[in-house]
């Protein structure tokens, strides 16, 4: 015999594959489900865990369980630097990853803070500087929707941003292009970065930031940006929920035995 949790969890699923219950919305509570006669409380419980394992839903405390977008972003490679998207038009890196996994983009999902810090040791040696020299801090965090996808703090050497619009605190995109638009009017033009990726635990305020559910990972990105004479502009270190993005990279194969000769 299925037992009942399987069977609820088999009538949810269905549901939210034919579109009853849409990407984002949140799941009924589990008390209104045992109100509804669908089962005990452990039964409901157990039903919710078993469709959070199917990667249908997520769960979080203080938001409930709610149902996940039907496929991770894409998070491009090479190509979401690609001067022709944020020299030549407005579509800043983040951006060009909704448009290339066919998702939208609302004002307001990216919030902003703007701080002048002492540079800790991973900062410092990213922008090549003193260990408690003051830089600045531009911290994002991104959302689809409601839901958060990552944050991103960028840090610069005064020098390089002060009163541009990477300094203003204005919510969302730093203008037309972003943030290596700013640049590239200031006359730091971006030539090269370098990405270094790892996957952890959160911590506990990553979690509660990023509406983590329990045991999720977070793969976190270090992106130092480069002009063509190697000054470093940006260093930047972004948390992004591991579930909710898949990394792809487009790039030539080397040969650097043919490059040698």
């Amino acid at each position: 015999m299925t037992p009942k949790w399987r069977e609820l969890a088999d009538r949810l699923a269905a549901r939210i594959r034919n579109g009853e219950y849409a990407p984002g919305q949140q799941l009924p509570h589990i008390r209104d489900l045992v109100e509804a006669g669908e089962g005990s409380k452990s039964t409901v419980h157990a039903a919710y865990k078993a469709l959070e394992a199917e990667g249908l839903v997520t769960s979080s405390r203080g938001h409930g369980t709610v149902v996940r977008s039907p496929s991770p972003l894409k998070r491009l490679g090479i190509s979401r630097y690609d001067k022709v998207k944020w020299r030549d038009g407005d579509e800043v890196a983040f951006i060009a990853d909704r448009v290339a996994s066919g998702r939208g983009y609302r004002r307001g999902e990216q919030t902003q803070t703007i701080s002048q810090i002492e540079a800790s040791a991973t900062v410092a040696a990213g922008l090549g500087v003193p260990v408690g020299t003051i830089v600045y801090a531009r911290a994002r965090l991104v959302k689809e929707g409601d839901q958060p996808t990552h944050t991103l703090t960028s840090y610069y050497r005064p020098e390089h941003v002060e009163g541009t619009r990477l300094v203003d605190p204005t919510p969302g995109p730093a203008g037309r292009g972003g943030g290596y638009r700013v640049l590239y009017d200031a006359g730091y033009e971006i030539d090269h970065m370098r990405e270094a990726l790892f996957a952890r635990s959160p911590t506990p305020d990553e979690g509660k930031l990023l509406q983590l559910p329990a045991g999720e990972p977070v793969v976190e990105l270090h992106r130092t940006t480069y002009t063509a004479d190697d000054t470093v502009v940006e260093f930047a270190i972004g948390i992004h929920a591991a579930s909710r993005f898949a990394w792809e990279y487009d790039f030539q194969v080397p040969d650097s035995a043919k490059d040698g000769d």
